[in-house]
């Protein structure tokens, strides 16, 4: 796994060294993070995660979640299979864990990281949604927005791929929510739970048994 902190973070390249034979690779870049915001900000986001994986030689995709809502589950795994490299944006992380509940990819990424099938990299929410609990980051990201987008409330379980809660853009002063995640991580730490702090350029790589910041 590659989870940066912001886009594709300082070390590109220890993303492109977990894949097989990196040139080329297609990537599916899910964007639903970011459901909340009009459609012409949405597209442009959306281009934004293309180009810049682009320009790293891989071949990007737009999988739109919302595309497989209400759905089998197995449509959307056959889907996520077919790609290598699985780009999860930021955006608001209660948005994109409903999309991610809503059309059954969190089951299949899970399994796909069971089977180590594919890798997952993001940034931001795209590495957030990965803990166990939720709990906390709604002191940054509006859970409401999910009611927004979906007309649902929010749900506060992640994925659980990991037993902690990736904290990003701290001492980061070029991001706006540099300081409420500052304030996010001192309440984790005041409450006991287990989180890692990531600041802009970071990334945190895991491969296999060995994890490391990059």
């Amino acid at each position: 796994m590659y989870l940066s902190s912001w886009r594709t973070g300082e070390h590109p390249q220890q993303m492109l060294g977990l894949l097989t034979g990196a040139a080329g690779t297609r990537a599916a870049v899910i964007a639903n993070a970011v459901d909340a915001l009009p459609d012409a900000e949405r597209r442009a986001a959306v281009e934004r995660e293309i180009d810049a994986l682009a320009a790293l030689g891989l071949r990007p995709v737009e999988v739109d979640l919302r595309a497989f809502f209400g759905q089998d589950p197995s449509r959307v795994a056959a889907t996520l299979r077919g790609f290598p490299l699985l780009w999860v944006r930021g955006g608001n992380v209660f948005v994109l864990r409903h999309a991610l509940a809503a059309s059954g990819a969190d089951r299949a990424i899970a399994e796909l990281l069971r089977e180590d099938a594919a890798v997952y990299a993001g940034y931001s929410a795209g590495a957030c949604v990965l803990a166990p609990d939720l709990h906390g980051l709604d002191r940054c990201d509006a859970p409401e927005a999910v009611q927004t987008a979906y007309g649902t409330p929010a749900r506060f379980d992640g994925l659980a791929v990991l037993d902690y809660v990736v904290v990003p853009h701290i001492d980061s002063p070029g991001h706006p929510e540099t300081k409420i995640l500052g304030e996010v991580a001192d309440h984790y730490r005041a409450q006991g739970t287990a989180h890692r702090t990531l600041r802009d350029g970071q990334s945190l790589v895991i491969n296999g048994p060995t994890t490391a910041v990059h």
